[in-house]
């Protein structure tokens, strides 16, 4: 056992040293090194979206992005906000039944019972900045199913984003969040086109930003590595442990503006880990740490 364990390390680190773009030999030599030591699957997409300067170590490999897809799923909602299909402000019926116990709600938090008239953009706030596991859902539901936002996300020409099922199944099949997968450079494509504009109008790429702003969870991964003040958006991940005593996911991917204005899109996913969730927020503060430090110096 533990020579195949050593063999899957020694093939893992091989090919994440052959995955490694040329183009940034420095910070791609710091971030290995980080990297290298940790007891886990790590992949990075980091772009500077003004020069298109780019670094990727596992930047193609599938990850599982847990709650990161609630940005896409957010995206989906806002196209039928501009196609005029739905509304920001329209009042929507959340019933008691839409407010799963034992999963993360601040919704039903705030609405044990329900709401009859709460607002689309209220369950947007929650799902994104909150991340609400139910808000999720209920979304889901609204647009008519995972598949309706897999094919939406299909339409952007990102092909390994996937979208196959909502939280309450990943709740109940632990394989279902492996299923809902995407690869860092995938998700990084997909930061940078919406915050270029080029997937929702100006009026929901700000609302969505400000969403994504306002986001409070995970403080200790990529924002502890920025310098304070820093402005960042973003979605984060958590799949919690598994019975292995394994971390499936742990993740987050976002968007931070460096001094000078130019804005830098950053994915950063890790899997399949055995360290505590401290040990992987760690990593993750010190590969935005190097990212930030490397583009603020150009």
């Amino acid at each position: 056992m533990k020579l195949k364990l050593t063999f899957l390390l020694f093939s893992f680190f091989n090919s994440l040293l052959i995955s490694c773009s040329a183009q940034n030999p420095n910070i791609e030599t710091d971030l290995l090194n980080l990297v290298r030591p940790f007891n886990g699957k790590v992949g990075i997409s980091i772009l500077n979206l003004k020069t298109n300067e780019k670094i990727s170590i596992n930047g193609n490999e599938k990850f599982p992005m847990q709650s990161v897809y609630k940005f896409p799923l957010a995206i989906a909602v806002f196209d039928q906000i501009d196609k005029g299909k739905l509304k920001l402000d329209q009042k929507m019926e959340l019933k008691k039944s839409d407010l799963l116990p034992n999963t993360h709600s601040p919704l039903r938090e705030k609405y044990p019972n329900g709401n009859p008239s709460i607002t689309l953009k209220e369950i947007l706030e929650k799902t994104v900045s909150e991340s609400d596991n139910n808000g999720c859902d209920f979304q889901f539901r609204l647009l008519g199913g995972c598949k309706v936002v897999d094919d939406f996300v299909k339409t952007l020409e990102i092909n390994n984003i996937a979208i196959v099922g909502t939280e309450a199944e990943m709740h109940k099949d632990t394989v279902m969040q492996y299923k809902n997968y995407a690869t860092p450079e995938s998700m990084t494509t997909l930061l940078d086109q919406f915050y270029n504009q080029k997937t929702l109008s100006k009026s929901s790429t700000e609302a969505l930003w400000k969403m994504l702003k306002e986001t409070i969870s995970a403080p200790n991964r990529i924002k502890a590595g920025l310098p304070k003040g820093t402005v960042y958006g973003h979605k984060s991940g958590w799949s919690g442990g598994d019975d292995r005593g394994f971390t499936n996911a742990i993740n987050d991917a976002g968007i931070f503006i460096l001094p000078n204005g130019d804005p830098v899109a950053i994915t950063i996913f890790i899997s399949d880990t055995p360290e505590k969730s401290v040990k992987s927020d760690e990593l993750a503060a010190k590969i935005s740490k190097l990212a930030y430090e490397h583009f603020a110096r150009k």
